[in-house]
């Protein structure tokens, strides 16, 4: 059973995230690299919250492929190259993630490997 760390000594997450996931002993763990908006078909949506759907849906794949779900996601590292884009990614996440969520960040940064990427997401998930 995975803990969810939620210390009264600090300020109450901003979002739907957890400020820490222990992960008992005995657990595997499953680390996903960036996932980006792109389709097997190499379509990148223009839209961001679409981006977001597709970054976690190949993670989905990846995580199936070692028998997890996102249910099983401790930890969310996210990148938005905007802060216009933040608000369709937490919508997103939010929709996917119910509480308690994982413990999560979430970064602007300056670009990816290719200008028409907005959002890219990496996961850790035990199971």
């Amino acid at each position: 059973m995975l803990k969810y760390l939620a210390p009264k000594t600090i300020k109450p997450p901003f979002a739907r995230y957890s400020h820490g996931v222990e992960i008992p002993a005995g657990k595997r763990l499953v680390l996903c690299s960036g996932q980006l908006g792109i389709g097997p078909d190499d379509t990148v949506p223009e839209d961001a919250g679409a981006q977001t759907e597709l970054c976690f849906k190949n993670i989905a794949a990846i995580l199936s492929e070692a028998g997890l779900t996102l249910n099983d996601t401790v930890r969310i590292n996210a990148f938005v190259t905007g802060r216009e884009h933040l608000q369709a990614y937490m919508d997103v996440r939010n929709r996917l993630f119910s509480d308690p969520a994982p413990a999560s960040t979430l970064m602007i940064v300056s670009g990816f490997a290719r200008p028409e990427f907005k959002v890219e997401v990496e996961v850790l998930a035990a199971g």
